[in-house]
């Protein structure tokens, strides 16, 4: 009963200066509101780079090409082709652990159809690319082994580049010109979006990589090879597999460095992570700015009130009042203030998420551990910088107040 009537006389001291009480309430809602927002953000972020790196399949092993020194001259990493077929193939039969392998080409070209024109990427891949990738058609098929075995000149288009050649029609059994030379359409790739590095991964012509190779790259050489694992606890296997045989294959001898590199999705996973959570950190502490700006007024008003109320604490202790009761009234009242700004920086945080979500079209994502968060530290707030003015009122002389003017 006794906490109760002192929690009913500290909402009497605030309703007495509504406007004063609104104002110190406003630097914590901001505060609040700041750092749920900002969180949000940053969370909206890294769940999107997570999509973006699971769109690139499941269990997925990169494999390219390293560097080679002719002349004095590093090439680098990806700087020369030092991955073949034979590599790829090898992969597949002998490592343990491999599902799937897709030795992959690269390049661009200009692409005609009709009247229409268009730049985008040629992918040569293998015919477990979709697999590996687990890319759907909307339409047709995807070229088979048989038409990889004879570089059949036949191609799997990804959706922008469909409806930029083709606009009103189905592609699939269309002709189309790449370098003058006639490829026939055999299916349209679902929409996959935009990849983690920000590029149209719907902006592509798939084809069999040999035929890419032979009549396009004019390449006898792999910059890259796309392996899955079955399961995800034999990445690590298999990756120690692949290293091995790529070693014995290019007769590495023991203490030189590889010709090539492996990447799998862990890694980028915890590279791209490591800076989404700075930048969410980031942006937290700059909001956190605003609380601390809100608690120095909290603690300002909580002194101007003991300051203002210096005869009413006299009057309190003359009628029997300890100093810890008169701590815990100006405790209390400055906990409210803190809170209830808390609770409406809550809502102005989550309301803030979704209007930028709205407007901006940025990803957001607030959780509940950031607003319990977020709350606790206002209420923390007003305990620490409440504490300092409530103590002082506590350590009032009952005399000396009541003479007070």
């Amino acid at each position: 009963m006794r906490y109760l009537v002192i929690l009913k006389v500290a909402f009497r001291a605030l309703r007495r200066n509504k406007l004063r009480t609104a104002l110190t309430m406003l630097g914590i809602v901001i505060g609040v509101g700041a750092v749920i927002a900002m969180v949000g953000i940053g969370n909206g972020a890294k769940a999107q780079v997570e999509s973006r790196i699971a769109a690139l399949g499941q269990n997925v092993i990169m494999v390219f090409s390293g560097s080679i020194t002719r002349g004095g001259v590093h090439t680098g990493f990806g700087g020369a082709g030092t991955l073949t077929v034979e590599d790829a193939l090898a992969m597949q039969k002998e490592v343990p652990g491999v599902s799937a392998v897709s030795p992959e080409v690269r390049s661009s070209a200009q692409i005609m159809a009709g009247n229409n024109n268009w730049s985008t990427s040629l992918m040569g891949e293998g015919v477990d690319y979709l697999t590996i990738r687990q890319w759907d058609l909307s339409d047709g098929a995807m070229f088979t082994e048989a038409d990889t075995r004879a570089s059949a000149k036949v191609c799997v288009l990804g959706k922008t580049t469909a409806d930029k050649l083709f606009p009103d029609e189905d592609p699939v059994g269309k002709v189309i010109r790449i370098k003058n030379v006639p490829v026939k359409v055999l299916g349209v790739l679902k929409s996959k979006g935009v990849s983690m590095f920000g590029s149209d991964q719907d902006d592509t012509v798939l084809m069999p990589y040999t035929t890419a190779m032979k009549r396009f790259a004019g390449v006898t050489t792999l910059r890259s090879i796309n392996v899955q694992a079955s399961t995800a606890g034999q990445m690590a296997e298999v990756q120690k597999g692949i290293t091995d045989l790529l070693r014995q294959r290019h007769r590495i001898q023991g203490g030189r460095d590889d010709d090539f590199m492996l990447r799998n999705q862990q890694e980028l996973a915890e590279t791209m992570s490591a800076t989404t959570e700075v930048m969410t950190a980031l942006l937290a502490a700059i909001a956190s700015v605003s609380l601390l700006v809100g608690g120095i007024g909290i603690m300002n008003i909580m002194l101007v009130s003991v300051t203002e109320r210096t005869r009413e604490i006299g009057i309190r202790m003359a009628v029997g009042a300890r100093g810890r009761d008169i701590l815990l009234q100006f405790l209390i009242e400055a906990v409210v203030l803190s809170s209830t700004g808390g609770l409406l920086g809550v809502l102005l945080g989550v309301g803030g998420a979704r209007l930028i979500t709205m407007i901006k079209e940025w990803p957001t994502l607030v959780s509940a551990n950031s607003i319990i968060i977020a709350f606790v530290f206002s209420a923390a707030v007003g305990v620490f910088f409440g504490f300092y003015p409530a103590r002082k009122a506590s350590q009032l002389d009952p005399i000396d107040a009541l003479r007070y003017e």
